[in-house]
């Protein structure tokens, strides 16, 4: 398990292990979600880097003959 310390000015290291883990790299910016009593990091993504993330899906969908009019 990885803990970090809130610095005086509220400021976290992520430690290197998640960071290389998640390709986390300076100046990426980050999603910040409190959630249950806890904060969640979510990195963000543009819209080129998520450019092929549903290649080989299969996106045949079964439907009933009347479902469309």
């Amino acid at each position: 398990m990885n803990t970090v310390k809130v610095s005086p000015k509220f400021q976290v290291v992520i430690p290197k292990r998640v960071r290389s883990k998640l390709a986390i790299s300076a100046g990426d910016n980050l999603q910040v979600i409190p959630m249950n009593g806890r904060i969640e990091l979510v990195p963000l993504k543009s819209a080129k880097e998520l450019r092929g993330i549903a290649r080989g899906i299969d996106t045949e969908v079964y439907r009933e003959s009347d479902d469309r009019l």
